[in-house]
This record gives structure tokens, sequence and C-alpha cells, in this order.
């Protein structure tokens, strides 16, 4: 076929070297296959990198490599090669590729403490990444018939492109996480491109028009807009200390829209959410009023519990883990946050912390970490429980706080799963929260030994909580038929309904 100097088809030669339908289809799937990988990949990561700013753009700087760099080497191949044959061989090999991702990444993490989990995780998405964008620049070329309509022909397939990757990440976030494991997921995108490139590869040769690539379309979850007037724009919030007109040394910092913690600067004692108090509560009647405990705290925001307990129980030993370096910032120069010895603040992803903890030690670990009004995901899941489970000794507690609405999914869901690793459980909570309804907040005591009941409600009753315990055959009719959580099924967005306080 002869061509002019451009590369074009000569004008008036009546080919179709490829199909407008296949054209969109083969675009719009390879885009989306992309984004597929993109967004699951994070979660596969989480457990061992923690959900933070860094993996996230670790994994959103390699995939938009392998974007630029799949676009560039698909452009070479489109002018050298037989471009029509090299899209079946792209889509399979892609397909093998991604079906392999979830054993390649755990496989790594477990293989010599981790230490080429990186490269994989490059290699995982980077390989996938770059031969899928290689297809829009091979299908650009195929459609161009004549010079003049290069414009129109580059500019319609990018765009197509890029709604396909919209809606691949629409979909993914509101869909395909809330209702299938992230194992299947890939697996099944990757049997997808891999029929697709199969069937192409028989098509190429009869000049068909090809059925359209099995789409698996992906997305994320909508970022909430930052209210305006901020003391501090941190990593990962708008952040306030807004100041109690009532108390003079009350202060509420508030993060994005939510109140997270309150702190009075002239009393560690005063505990204002209620949700604070039943923690304080469980404290009491757990261990004796004079014992010094040794305590990891999943979330910092204000610290109101540490400092708490070092006034309440003097010796006690405190670690938090705060992913936030902006937060504690902000506890440093306006909530009057002291460190040292016995209080200590890492800067860590919480899930990640727990890792550098050794087995036994702990007597208490306290679960408050929030991003917006949800629990992080990797932090609820089983496989996260039994490493809370690993660093308390016995006798030891997980005391943890969730937000939830009705129909309470989350909340059920987590207890489901904290039942799966500790043999003794009770959940306090307002009272149409404990019967099926409402919503708000909800403390959950886990523990290997039991929990005294009448003792933690009495103790509720004593700090005006008006919240109720339940335990035993009450709890298990709660909780019902609630999914498990783990690390390959973790939901927790789309069981979670919106809730806009956390007092």
């Amino acid at each position: 076929m002869g061509t002019d100097e451009g590369g074009a088809p000569e004008r008036g030669v009546p080919v179709d070297l490829i199909g407008r339908r296949e054209a969109v289809a083969l675009v719009v799937g390879s885009s989306a296959a992309v984004l597929v990988v993109e967004i699951v990949a994070l979660r596969l990561l989480a457990p061992y990198l923690g959900l933070t700013l860094e993996t996230s753009t670790l994994v959103i700087g390699l995939a938009l490599a392998a974007i630029a760099g799949g676009s560039w080497v698909g452009g070479r191949w489109a002018d050298e090669r037989d471009g029509r044959a090299l899209l079946g061989t792209l889509l399979g090999v892609s397909g093998a590729a991604v079906a392999a991702t979830p054993f390649l990444l755990r496989a790594s993490a477990s293989f010599a403490g981790g230490a080429f989990l990186v490269v994989a995780a490059a290699a995982a998405i980077i390989v996938p990444g770059w031969l899928l964008s290689a297809v829009t620049p091979i299908v650009t070329k195929l459609r161009l018939r004549r010079l003049e309509e290069t414009g129109a022909v580059v500019g319609s397939l990018s765009g197509i492109g890029t709604v396909g990757a919209i809606l691949g990440t629409v979909l993914t976030g509101f869909v395909l996480v809330s209702r299938v494991p992230v194992t299947w997921i890939m697996v099944g995108l990757g049997i997808a491109l891999a029929v697709a490139g199969v069937f192409l590869e028989v098509v190429a040769r009869r000049r068909a028009a090809a059925v359209a690539v099995a789409v698996v379309l992906v997305g994320g979850l909508a970022a909430g807009v930052a209210p305006s007037g901020c003391d501090a724009e941190t990593q990962y919030h708008c952040a306030r200390v807004v100041v109690d007109p009532d108390r003079e040394g009350g202060r509420t910092l508030v993060l994005d829209n939510l109140r997270h913690s309150y702190v009075d600067l002239d009393d560690p004692m005063h505990l204002e959410f209620a949700y604070v108090r039943a923690l304080a509560a469980a404290t009491d009647t757990r261990w004796r009023p004079s014992r010094a405990l040794t305590a990891h705290h999943l979330g910092g925001g204000g610290l109101t519990l540490p400092r708490y307990l070092a006034v309440q129980r003097p010796g006690t030993r405190s670690t938090v883990s705060e992913i936030d370096p902006g937060v504690v910032a902000i506890d440093e120069e306006r909530l009057g946050l002291r460190t040292g010895p016995d209080l200590r603040v890492r800067v860590e992803d919480a899930r990640t912390g727990l890792r550098a903890v050794g087995d036994g030690g702990l007597d208490l670990v306290v679960g408050d970490a929030f991003g917006g009004v949800s629990v992080p995901w990797h932090l609820t899941t089983r496989e996260a429980l039994r490493e809370v489970h690993r660093v308390l000794r016995p006798g030891g507690t997980y005391a943890a706080n969730l937000i939830d609405n009705e129909p309470l999914a989350f909340a059920r869901a987590e207890v489901a799963t904290l039942r799966t690793v500790f043999d003794h459980l009770a959940v306090a909570a307002p009272p149409d929260v404990t019967r099926g309804s409402g919503g708000g907040n909800l403390v959950v005591l886990a523990s290997d030994s039991p929990v005294d009941v009448a003792a933690w409600q009495a103790a509720l009753a004593a700090r005006d909580t008006g919240w109720r315990v339940i335990a035993g055959d009450e709890l298990t009719r709660w909780v019902g038929e609630a999914q498990v959580l783990t690390d390959d099924h973790a939901p927790v967005d789309q069981l979670l309904t919106p809730y806009r306080v956390t007092a």
C-alpha cells in the first residue's frame, strides 16, 4: 500500500484498517484498564507500605510513567510495524501481567523481609500500563486514512481514552471494590484482556471488525472539599482549632469539617466527647486505678486520651502513631502537647507502625484513626487485628472507636471481624445504636480475657454518657450475618453511610 511522506495512506485509497467501533472499544478498554491497575495497586500495597501520601504518590507516579512510556513506544511501533497484528499481543501479555499482580505483590512482601516489594510494585504497574498505553497511538495510526484528518482522529481518540479512564475510575470506586475482592478484580481484568487479545489475534488476519474488548471499568470516591478558613493546610486536612466560648481552656481540633478532638489546656482530666469518656470508663474497669499502663494509640488527633492517662495513671507510657505531621505540629503549637519518655508521637502509618512493636508487651491498644468519617480500611481487617493481638500481653485490651450510621453495616462487620481474632467482646454505644438503629460513635472492647460488662456499664453511668453496653448473645444477634473484613475484601467506605460529626 502506497503512503505519502507523512506516513498516511495516499489520498483516494479506500482503506479501512480498523473500524470506528472497534477503535473506540480498544481505546476505552485499554485506558480504563490502566486505571484499574493503578487504583487496585493502592489497596494491594496499603497493608505493607501503609495508606500514606507517599504510597499514593508512588503508585500514581509509576502509572503516569507507564502511560508516558507506553504512548511514546506505541507511537514508534505504529510507524514501524504492522499495528493491527500488535494489538492482540499487547492485550494478551498485559492481561497475564495484570492477573499475576496480586500474587506477585504478596509474594514479594513475604520474601526477604519485603526488600523487593517496591521493585515488584513498579513492575506490576509499569508493565501492563506501558503495554496498554501503547494501544491508543497504534489505533490512532490505523484510523488515519488522510493527512487532512489527523487532528480530528488524534483529538477524538485522545478524548475517548480520557472518557474511558474516567468511567473506569468511577465504576471501580462505587461498584467493583464494594462487591469484588481485589484479587478477583485483577484476575478478572487479566482474563478479559487475555481473551480479547486472543480474539484479536484470530480476527486480525481476516480483516474483520473485532468485538469490543471486555472492559473492566474502575473508579474512585469523590474527595471531600476542605472548608475555608484553615489554620493550617496539612498533607491530609484543612485543620482548625476552635476555642470553646464556655470553657476557658477548651479547644476543639477540626479536621476538614469534622470535630476530631477536644482538649482542655488547663485540665487534661476533662473529657468532652462521649466516646472518650467511654474509653476512659473502660480503663477504669479493666485495671485498678493506680496501675500504670503501657499503651499504643493508632491515630493521634488532639491526643486527648494519652494526656488523660498520663495524669490519671502516673507512669503510663503511651506511644502514638499519627500519620499527619501537620496535625502533630498543631498539637505542639496550639494544643499544648509536650512529649517525653512517657508520651512519644511517631509520624507514621498506624498499621506499619505496629510492626515496630514487639510481641506481647502492651496492656492497651487504642484504635482511633480516621480518614474523614471512615476508619482507614487497612486498620479494620482480620490481618490488621491479628497484628494488634500480637502486640498485646495476656489479658491486654484493644479499645476501638468506630463511627457508623443506620443500618450500621460497617460497625457490625468490624465487630464480626474482631470476633475472629479475640475471645471476648463488648460494645458500648447510645441505646438506639445498641438496639440496631440510629448512628454515631461506638466503642468496642476486645480481649482474650472476659470483659466486666456490669462494671463498664456502671462506669459509663458515672461519667454521664447515657450509653449502654451489650455483649454475649445480645451482641451476637446485633452482629447478625455481617461480613468479615480482610485485606482482600474490605469495602469500608461503601459500608459506611454519611455521618457529619464525631461528638
